[in-house]
């Protein structure tokens, strides 16, 4: 049996100027590989291990108690599977954000973690400070992937092309959404949109979650995957 892994009190950092602290729960079956990333993550002014787990039914009881802003989940548990975690903890009311990291192939599990409800997904293979820029695009509401990825899933998705993202279905949108929805398309992340408008990242972020309730998405991926598709169809088309 597993013990329950309880929030590290001492695993905080102090808050970033001018910010709060942002609260970020890891679950990984590998307890030296938590520990790793709980004390790299906790060196960085504004973040606090709030929990860590090794399987999925700890895992969720554990999130809905500690609340965290951020879960970073790893594919294969103990007991459960990753890509479970993430879909059960979406369908509930306002679920954190999503950071799927893993060993496993990311041109097979990628797409699949952000169709279950992840905002990103990251190899563990990659550099510390890939990994910190990746949870902090996920934080301000974009998705990451490796470049490289992007291209695979967006050629994937070119074939399948249809109407739902057609002039007619963004009618609704302002002339100001609908240049945040175009410049999404375009693979610009939340701060590069805000300046290109000279806005500020927040203005952004509230102008994508206008555009998702109009467009009926409930997802940072779904929107830049809606985007993506559109730009290509009018570019193409």
């Amino acid at each position: 049996m597993v013990a329950t892994l309880k929030p590290r009190a001492s695993a905080a950092s102090p808050p970033a100027p001018g910010g709060r602290t942002t609260k970020v729960f890891i679950v990984d079956d590998h307890p030296a590989t938590r520990e790793g990333l709980a004390c790299r993550l906790a060196a960085e002014p504004g973040f606090e291990i709030c929990g860590e787990a090794a399987e999925l039914g700890e895992a969720i009881r554990e999130v809905v108690i500690a609340a965290p802003d951020l879960v970073i989940v790893d594919l294969g548990l103990k007991r459960g599977d990753g890509l479970e975690l993430v879909k059960r903890l979406k369908d509930r009311g306002t679920p954190p954000k999503m950071l799927v990291w893993s060993w496993r192939s990311e041109t097979v599990y990628a797409e699949r973690a952000l169709r279950a409800g992840a905002s990103g997904f990251i190899s563990k293979s990659e550099s510390t400070s890939t990994i910190l820029d990746a949870i902090r695009k996920v934080l301000a509401g974009d998705v990451y992937l490796h470049p490289d990825m992007m291209s695979v899933i967006v050629r994937r998705n070119v074939a399948g092309l249809d109407k739902e993202a057609s002039s007619d279905s963004l009618a609704e949108l302002s002339n100001r959404e609908l240049e945040v929805f175009q410049l999404t398309g375009q693979g610009l992340d939340t701060v590069q949109v805000a300046e290109r408008l000279r806005v500020s990242p927040k203005t952004v972020e509230t102008y994508k979650a206008r555009i998702k309730e109009k467009l009926g998405l409930t997802s940072g991926s779904e929107l830049l995957f809606r985007a993506m598709r559109w730009v290509i169809e009018n570019e193409t088309g």
